[in-house]
């Protein structure tokens, strides 16, 4: 596995060619942003600190939507009940077309049978106390095809962190982990207005109305997140030292939502830019 190692002044971060994802990001006093890979078992994107969904973000019912009158029934993965989960840009190998010292280019082209046909492209980049991270799909097929994006970070996380983030409403999640009806009203235990401790609880909710900020705010530090999209997945388990905040251009199985939101049908040559910051602050 491939793995590079980039930093600047104030921040280190390893990225691996497998599934483009992080391996770590971490301050210049090793402080973890993102909880490290521990390396200790065979690698898989989903035990790394940050992976790109694409092209699509989580969850479809059924594996299966409607596009324009046809039904598109999206790759299986054998023995795998989730189907399509976070598309499959995390679980393949991609091609590294630069390198720099403080960022890093990786690129994959993809055809499915189900009528994506892409070239993805995803720069990663540290400037002073950011890290950047900037993601483009190009449709490549004749047919037209729905696309969606997001990345998937994991925050490091104690018992004291501080979450604060707004949103207009929330959907809960079924047994399956897809989204019931959408309510305005969010409970208290999920409502993140106020800087408040996300604690030891099943989170795995998405929320509307973001305005594309989130913070965490521990003792000596905040980390800042900042996104281009008004969706927002929020994702923890009860034992977990890891919070996962996940900017999506669209809502969890918006493939089956009236008026598909957030979703693009791209022609051939048209493409989906989507980006994502993390700041690292010291508390003054």
């Amino acid at each position: 596995m491939e793995i590079f190692t980039l930093q600047n002044p104030h921040l280190q971060m390893r990225v691996t060619s497998q599934g483009a994802a992080l391996l770590a990001l971490e301050t210049a006093t090793q402080q973890p942003i993102l909880r490290p890979w521990q390396g200790d078992t065979p690698f898989h994107a989903g035990e790394s600190s940050l992976f790109p969904m694409l092209p699509l973000a989580n969850r479809v019912a059924g594996n299966r939507f409607a596009q324009r009158g046809k039904t598109v029934n999206l790759p299986a993965r054998p023995g795998d009940r989730d189907g399509f989960l976070h598309g499959n840009g995390w679980l393949t190998q991609w091609e590294v077309s630069e390198i720099k010292e403080n960022a890093i280019t990786l690129q994959r082209r993809a055809k499915e049978t189900c009528g994506f046909d892409y070239h993805a492209q995803i720069t990663y980049t540290l400037a002073e106390t950011r890290f950047i991270a900037q993601l483009v799909i190009t449709h490549c097929g004749a047919t037209p095809m729905l696309y969606g994006a997001g990345f998937h970070p994991f925050f490091a996380k104690t018992p004291q962190t501080q979450l604060q983030f707004s949103a207009s409403g929330y959907w809960p999640e079924d047994e399956r982990h897809l989204p019931l009806e959408w309510a305005s009203v969010i409970p208290a235990a999920l409502d993140f207005m106020v800087p408040s401790r996300p604690g030891a609880q099943w989170m795995n909710n998405a929320y509307s109305g973001w305005n594309g900020v989130a913070r965490l705010i521990n003792d000596e530090s905040a980390i800042i997140l900042r996104s281009d999209t008004p969706w927002l997945m929020v994702y923890q388990t009860p034992q977990s030292e890891f919070i996962c905040l996940e900017p999506q251009t669209h809502p969890v199985n918006a493939h089956n939502q009236p008026g598909q939101p957030g979703l693009r049908l791209l022609m051939a040559g048209e493409h989906l830019a989507f980006t994502l910051h993390i700041e690292a602050l010291q508390q003054l």
